[in-house]
Order: structure tokens, then C-alpha cells, then sequence
């Protein structure tokens, strides 16, 4: 082996260790964070059964707990890079070591309370809700704790006015998990944690199912979602419903098929595949850009394309039907809400200039500026994001399109990424993976926290300025290096063999 040979060896197996390690600290921080209870991390929640989630109430200051939380999204990104780079120099460390630490870290955060966010009391609440025969959809929570809700009482600061404008399947999960959870909002939570959980696993078992013939490729798809930190924080540690609508939309898009040239497609395959991505829409309404790319990658087939509309239809109409006319009005509620961290503030608010302009005001017709930017990127993404994944036609017309909403669309929030990284993990490596991982990266630090900082300015101006300006530059930087991918055509793609093991067609057929 030549000098030069053995530096390489030495540097990939350099890589390794840094991954290794990087990602086991980053998870290791997150875990003891939602050990140590209430805090500025940590939403309180009243607690009085021995069932979990579990916590010890440290009582850790707030500053501490925020920057160790920073700290650990940052070593997640290192590690998770490290280990990407080490994959493509040729390391092969072993996969049931990847999936142990992912079913590990996952079973730990299940069993603790929720972190970073109040979204999962949020749903806890929407399902006490329907269990007293009232609806999330008509009534808030400041409404329901009038009409005697004993939980709505509990409801965090940011959800007491609003609706739920999650699909009827994410309601009925939610209402699932009160049942089971009883009187108790924290266990309530747990339920809610645990689907999730499920969910976060069936996909680590399909992407690891259907690239079982790429080893590269294997390692990569586990890399940016199995032992992903920062995927796990914002699916399992918060409990996000995206983690069950990713589990559903995912396995619609795996479904759809090519066909061996000169077969005739067959249609239960499209028909399982709509219902998979309907169940997907029916809990989270911007899923139906999967049942876009799936139409897109079947359009040869008419008869293909109406028995996915066909299986699609069959679980969305029902679902929306049963849930009445308010859950489709709370659909278009929210269409004007930009979040404070967008990339279109760059250019409006730059240090006071635009006045009043901020998170609560913004230039009038943004929503619009920012829905033509989307349609028109998602359509030059459709054009130019090359077709590298030739045993799966659904995934890369469904990944452009999703990239066009996560990159543009002004409301946005870290765990929304997961739309799309569980799509980047069966594209092969391209310069995707940097920008999505960087992204994801600074958008998981500015929504670290889960309560306010109102008793801390200094930590608020800290934590104010990283949203503000960071977070948003590296939006709009992270948006402009997509439009230059998308126009000058250089993905840095790295070839790679089809991950179902089948071998590509010489002509594209579409089977369902």
C-alpha cells in the first residue's frame, strides 16, 4: 500500500471515530436535557402517575440548558458530515451498529418528556378534546377550558387561540393517545411520542429495506435519518406528527414501481400506493406534493394515475367528511402566517429599515411573492433535479417539489426537513445533502427552546439575533445555492446503483 493510501485509510478511519463520537455526544446531550425536566427546553406539564415520561426535575439554568442544546445540534451536523464524507471514501462500519443506537436513542426519548416544543401538548390537548365530544376544529383550547376542559386549562401561551389545522388522521391519532392517556396530560404525550416512535422506525426499516443492495447507500440513508440527531430531536425527542405523516408518504412512494419494458402496468399496486400517500395528506396537507410527484412519475398510465387518485380519494375524502366542514375552513386559516426566522426578512427588515416590518408585520403580498417563487422553483426543480433513482420513478419528482415548499414557503419550521431528507436518503449523495444538513442545522437552533425567555433579555437579544439573522441568512443562502443547482445543472452527483435491485429499463414504463 502506497504512502498516499494509508494517509487516505487513515483519514476515513479518522472520520469514523469523529462521527462516532460526535453524534453519540450530540445524543447523549439531548437525552440528559429532557432528563433533567422543566426548563427553558423542556415545556413543565403537571405529572402525578409512576407511568412515563419520566424526568428529575434538575432545575437547569436557562442559559445553560439553551446552549448546551446549540452545542449539541452543532456536533450532530459535524458528526453527521463526518460520517457522510467517510461513507463516500470507501467506510463501511457495521449497519446493525447504526440501527442499535438509533432504536436506543429513540426508545430513551420516548420514555421522557417532550422537548423543544409545545406543539405535542398542543395535540394532547386537541384529543382530550374530541374524547369530551368537542372539536378541535371549532373550539380552542381558551374555548374548551371555558366549557370545563380540566387539560385546556394547561394549554401553552402560543395554542390557547388556535385551531388545529392538522388532517382528521392526525386528530384521530391524538385522540387515540388521550384515550389510552386518560386525565393525564403528560402521559397523554407519551402515547403521542410513541406512534411517533413507530413511525420514526418503520422508516429507518424501509429506507434500510429497500437499499439493502447499496451498501454506500445504506450507510448514507442511516447517517441522515436513523442516527441523525437533529432528525431525531425534531420527530421522537418533540414528537412531531411530520414523523408519522413522513412513514406514510414515504411508503406511498416506495410502492409505485417501473414496470419491465413491454409489461402492461398493473393498478393494486397504485391503488395501495394513493391510499398510503391519502393517509399521508389526511395528517398533514402539504403531503399532497407526494401525490403530486407519484401522478408526475405514473402520467404515462392514465389508468395508473386513477387508481392512485382512486386510493388517495378513498382515505382523504372519508376522513375529511367525518371531521366536518371546519376541518377543511382551518385549512386556509393559516395561509398568510409567516414565521419569524423566513428568509424574505432579510430583505425587509435589515437592521430597522423597513419599520415596522417583523415577525408580526410583514410587506403586504409576501404570502403571494412567496407562493409564485415556490411554484416556479418546484416546476424547474421538476425539470432539472436528474431522475437518479430509476427503480423508485415517484421519489425524485416528489423530492423536487418538496424542496420548492421547504425552501421558500415563508412558514416554515426545522421539523417540516423531514419531508425531505427521508427522500434525500434514497437520492444518491449529491451537494443536496450539504445544504439540506446545513439548513436543518440552523433551523433546529433557532427552535431549541420550548418556553419564553421574557425573564432574560440577554439571552433573548442572543436567541433573537440567531433567528433573525443567522437562521434566515442561511435560509436565503441555502435557497440561492438550490436555484443555482437547479439552473446551472451542477448537483455534484455521485453515481450510484438502483437501490430496489432492480435493473433499470431501458425504456421508463410506469407500473403501479
Amino acid at each position: 500500500m502506497s504512502d498516499r493510501n494509508i494517509r487516505t485509510a487513515g483519514n476515513t478511519r479518522w472520520l469514523v471515530w469523529t462521527a462516532a463520537a460526535c453524534i453519540t455526544v450530540s445524543l447523549l446531550a439531548m437525552i440528559a436535557i429532557s432528563v433533567a425536566g422543566p426548563s427553558i427546553g423542556v415545556p413543565a406539564m403537571p405529572h402525578t402517575t409512576g407511568a412515563p415520561p419520566w424526568w428529575v426535575s434538575a432545575r437547569l439554568p436557562n442559559d445553560t440548558v439553551l446552549f448546551t442544546l446549540w452545542g449539541a445540534a452543532v456536533v450532530a451536523a459535524v458528526g453527521v458530515g463526518a460520517g457522510l464524507i467517510a461513507v463516500a471514501r470507501g467506510a463501511r462500519p457495521r449497519v446493525r451498529a447504526l440501527l442499535a443506537v438509533s432504536f436506543i436513542a429513540v426508545a430513551a426519548f420516548v420514555v421522557l418528556p417532550p422537548a423543544g416544543t409545545t406543539d405535542t401538548q398542543s395535540y394532547a390537548i386537541d384529543g382530550n378534546m374530541v374524547v369530551l365530544g368537542h372539536s378541535p376544529y371549532v373550539d380552542t383550547p381558551k374555548q374548551a377550558a371555558q366549557l370545563g376542559d380540566v387539560l385546556a386549562r394547561n394549554s401553552p401561551v402560543t395554542w390557547q387561540h388556535s385551531l388545529s389545522d392538522y388532517g382528521p388522521l392526525a386528530t384521530a391519532e391524538e385522540w387515540v393517545s388521550a384515550e389510552l392517556g386518560g386525565s393525564s396530560l403528560a402521559q397523554i404525550t407519551f402515547w403521542l411520542k410513541l406512534w411517533v416512535a413507530i413511525a420514526f422506525g418503520a422508516v429507518t426499516l424501509m429506507l434500510d429495506r429497500v437499499l439493502r443492495g447499496d451498501p454506500a447507500m445504506r450507510l448514507r440513508a442511516h447517517l441522515l435519518w436513523s442516527v441523525n440527531p437533529l432528525v431525531i430531536w425534531e420527530i421522537v425527542a418533540s414528537g412531531h406528527i411530520d414523523g408519522l405523516a413522513v412513514a406514510f408518504g414515504l411508503a406511498g412512494l416506495v410502492v409505485v414501481r417501473f414496470a419491465p419494458p413491454g409489461k402492461e402496468p398493473t393498478l393494486p399496486r397504485s391503488l395501495a400506493a394513493g391510499a398510503l400517500i391519502g393517509a399521508a395528506v389526511a395528517i398533514k396537507s402539504p403531503f399532497a406534493l407526494f401525490a403530486l410527484g407519484a401522478v408526475w412519475a405514473l402520467r404515462r398510465s392514465p389508468a395508473a394515475v386513477g387508481s392512485l387518485a382512486a386510493g388517495l380519494l378513498a382515505v382523504v375524502v372519508p376522513s375529511y367528511a367525518i371531521a366536518g366542514a371546519p376541518a377543511v375552513k382551518v385549512l386556509f386559516q393559516r395561509g398568510n402566517q409567516v414565521t419569524w426566522d423566513n428568509l424574505y426578512q432579510v430583505f425587509y427588515r435589515p437592521f430597522g429599515a423597513a419599520g415596522k416590518f417583523g415577525a408580526d408585520h410583514v410587506p403586504p403580498h409576501l404570502v403571494t411573492i412567496a407562493l409564485i417563487l415556490f411554484i416556479a422553483m418546484s416546476v424547474l426543480a421538476l425539470f432539472r433535479l436528474p431522475d437518479r433513482v430509476p427503480g423508485l420513478p415517484a421519489v425524485t419528482p416528489a423530492l423536487a417539489l418538496s424542496l420548492g415548499w421547504i425552501f421558500f414557503w415563508p412558514y416554515q419550521r426545522p421539523w417540516y426537513d423531514v419531508m425531505i431528507i427521508a427522500l434525500l436518503a434514497l437520492y444518491p449523495r449529491s451537494w443536496l445533502d450539504w445544504v439540506v444538513l446545513v439548513r436543518l442545522c440552523f433551523g433546529a437552533i433557532t427552535y431549541m427552546e420550548a418556553t419564553a425567555l421574557s425573564h432574560f433579555l440577554w439571552l433573548q437579544k442572543v436567541q433573537l439575533f440567531q433567528g433573525e439573522w443567522i437562521t434566515s441568512s442561511v435560509r436565503l443562502l441555502c435557497a440561492a445555492a438550490f436555484v443555482f443547482m437547479c439552473i446551472s445543472g451542477r448537483w455534484g452527483l455521485r453515481s450510484s446503483r438502483p437501490p430496489t435491485g432492480v435493473r433499470p429499463p431501458s425504456v421508463l414504463q410506469p407500473q403501479t
